[in-house]
């Protein structure tokens, strides 16, 4: 069964990326009680670069739960993280931490029903340098193509509202590509 592990949000604020001091939204922590999502995602949520993150298609991120241990592990192995305590949820940037689904059990157009909630699979989430600082490692983006450990976007088909416990309830849309193969054609075409 899928379910709604934590809901985070998060605002805009300076990060340094090697030298360069940018501005992101990546730090998201998590919040209590129903979230109402519209259009544009979760209430509270920002976003620092619309072209990349956030908008219509984009409008929440998702992320397994069951990947954040393999970045706790190789924080811990390269000296990151001198702690064995499990990371945040929101760690990666995500909206929803979820269990049970991964990106090879994920279908680009399937919907999920989240209480009176309906969000829509649309794309697999790309690393960035962000990513690369906010983990600590400075080739996490390039693990993550590795490991297709990418989590997903999601646009809002219904408005509502969401909640940590909450239950997933898929349904099926046409079932061409799930995350895991649309992630690996934009890995190879981004190869060639």
């Amino acid at each position: 069964m899928a379910r709604i592990v934590s809901v985070q949000t998060g605002v805009v604020r300076p990060l340094m990326v090697g030298a360069r001091r940018v501005l992101s939204a990546i730090g998201k922590t998590p919040v209590g009680g129903a979230v109402a999502v519209g259009p544009l995602g979760l209430a509270g949520d920002e976003q620092a670069d619309p072209a990349y993150h956030g908008g219509l298609d984009k409008a929440v991120y998702a992320y397994p739960v069951e990947h954040l241990p393999t970045w706790q592990r190789l924080r811990r192995e390269r000296g990151v993280s001198m702690f064995d305590e499990p990371l945040p949820f929101g760690f990666v940037g995500e909206n929803l931490s979820v269990e049970g689904l991964r990106e090879s059990e994920v279908w680009i157009g399937d919907e999920w029903v989240i209480g009176d909630l309906v969000l829509r699979v649309t794309a697999p989430r790309e690393p960035c340098s962000k990513f690369n600082a906010v983990t600590g490692l400075p080739d996490a983006g390039r693990l993550m193509v590795d490991t297709c450990n990418c989590g997903w976007y999601l646009a809002v088909a219904q408005p509502g509202t969401v909640q940590a416990g909450q239950d997933i309830v898929v349904r099926p849309g046409r079932r061409g590509m799930t995350v895991a193969q649309a992630f690996l054609a934009k890995r190879a075409k981004h190869i060639r």
